[in-house]
């Protein structure tokens, strides 16, 4: 049978000649002993079994994985473990044991995701990824299984998750597999995403657009079970600063939505409802969300019976933090539109110090167009209210931006707003001076200068 469709139950109907491993001292006789004494009993016996001496079973089948090339019998030791970590998931602490404190129990596995063996590839990755996340975490930044930091020759923790990552990216680029290579690699990818070292080098192998693709609604079982997996993917992503810049320039953020609209499922809801909460306010993903009818979406989905008491509270809280961001957006639109215009006039958020501090950066916008657009007002227009409010905003401006006074002075407005100070109206002089003094005084001394 193709090694490709191989399961564990198939495997594990094979007899393996342990006896002539022995024989050629591939195998220990207390090995064997081990072996005889554990393969094929009912699950009850074999918990019994590791209960009692859990370490020394990790040891042979470890061995056997280091010593033994034949792959009938790696695909056999492979299909055992998977079998005792799928049976309960807690086993895979036996690996951590003191007792095995002087092997490399990982280098095995590192290597055998590289073999030409569906089979032998996808155990030794779920194997890896279970034991690796099951780590005491006072293990950190010591080798794989906790001995002396001072033995160069063992594979340390990075080392680990740096190869799981390389053989996860491979996968998603190229599967070995051409139905389960995927599936594989992002079921693993979704328990150590939860590692900060596998985050950022999953960043650094350029990961992140390789899960863009699959982020599309699905309607069969395994294909919604593979979007689920995804999601979380990205959501434990958009916890990291730079997985986060990645994902604001791609197509990431509509795709989302187009989930969230096509799926009933509740868990693929909720994982997509949590990464939107937490782009929210990151970058420009408010204004995108806003632009993409996230509101009433969001309106839609709280209008449906959903019993994930989780789901509900960040629909709510997305909720609040689409109508905040819809209210700085209105009031900016609203200023952008004046400026646009040309025709300023005392409206209260030019004085509002909140609309300054929320809406500072939204002047960043275009390469600066609004601000280039206010300097060149004082140019071109001749109503006097209009001057006056143009040096008044500058100095806004130049008292709320980190960096407000080398930008207005970069676009050369100092010397129009001078001219402005013998302007024959006192209105215009007087916020023309107020303009000059922050421009000279800078924000540290600005705020103590009022119109």
């Amino acid at each position: 049978m193709d090694q490709g469709e191989l399961s564990t139950e198939q495997v594990l109907r094979s007899d393996i000649p342990w006896e002539t491993y022995m024989t050629t001292k591939l195998i220990t006789g207390t090995g064997l002993q081990l072996l005889r004494r554990y393969d094929k009993k009912p699950q009850k016996q074999k918990a019994q079994l590791l209960d009692d001496d859990g370490p020394a079973y990790i040891g042979v089948f470890v061995s056997i994985l280091r010593d033994i090339f034949k792959e009938e019998a790696v695909e056999y030791v492979l299909a055992l473990m998977d079998e005792m970590l799928t049976v309960n998931p807690e086993r895979a602490r036996l690996f951590h044991d003191k007792s095995l404190a002087d092997r490399d129990l990982y280098e095995p596995f590192l290597r055998l995701l590289w073999k030409d063996n569906w089979f032998i590839q996808e155990k030794s990755c779920k194997i890896l990824s279970t034991i690796v996340s099951a780590r005491p975490k006072t293990q950190d930044n010591t080798i794989a299984n906790g001995a002396s930091i001072s033995k160069k020759e063992f594979t340390t923790n990075d080392d680990v998750l740096k190869g799981l990552v390389e053989w996860l990216c491979t996968q998603l680029k190229k599967p070995t597999h051409p139905s389960r290579g995927i599936p594989a690699a992002i079921n693993c990818l979704a328990t150590l995403l939860k590692e900060p070292v596998v985050r950022s080098s999953f960043v650094h192998a350029d990961g992140v657009k390789l899960l863009v693709p699959l982020i599309s609604p699905a309607s069969t079982q395994q294909s919604i079970q593979l979007l689920y997996e995804t999601c979380l993917c990205v959501w434990l992503l958009s916890y990291y600063e730079p997985a986060v810049e990645y994902l604001a320039t791609s197509r990431t953020l509509p795709r989302l939505i187009e989930v969230v609209k096509g799926s009933t499922k509740e868990k693929v809801v909720r994982v997509v409802v949590l990464i939107l909460r937490n782009l929210l306010h990151k970058g420009t993903f408010g204004a995108q969300m806003v632009d993409l009818g996230l509101p009433q979406l969001v309106q839609n989905l709280k209008a449906q019976a959903w019993s994930d008491e989780d789901l509900l509270e960040a629909l709510n809280q997305l909720e609040g933090g689409l109508k905040d961001n819809i209210k700085r957006l209105s009031s900016f639109d609203k200023y952008k539109q004046e400026v646009l215009l040309g025709h300023l006039d005392w409206s209260p958020m030019h004085k509002d110090p909140l609309f300054w501090r929320d809406n500072v950066t939204c002047f960043e916008e275009n390469d600066f167009k609004i601000l280039r657009v206010l300097i060149t007002i004082l140019d071109a227009s001749t109503d006097l209210r209009t001057l006056a409010v143009a040096c008044f905003d500058l100095s806004q401006f130049i008292q709320y931006h980190p960096a407000g006074r080398i930008i207005v002075t970069d676009l050369k407005a100092k010397e129009r707003v001078m001219k402005l100070m013998n302007h024959e109206n006192a209105e215009v002089t007087k916020n023309a001076l107020l303009c000059i003094q922050r421009l000279f005084l800078g924000a540290k001394y600005a705020s103590f200068l009022q119109a």
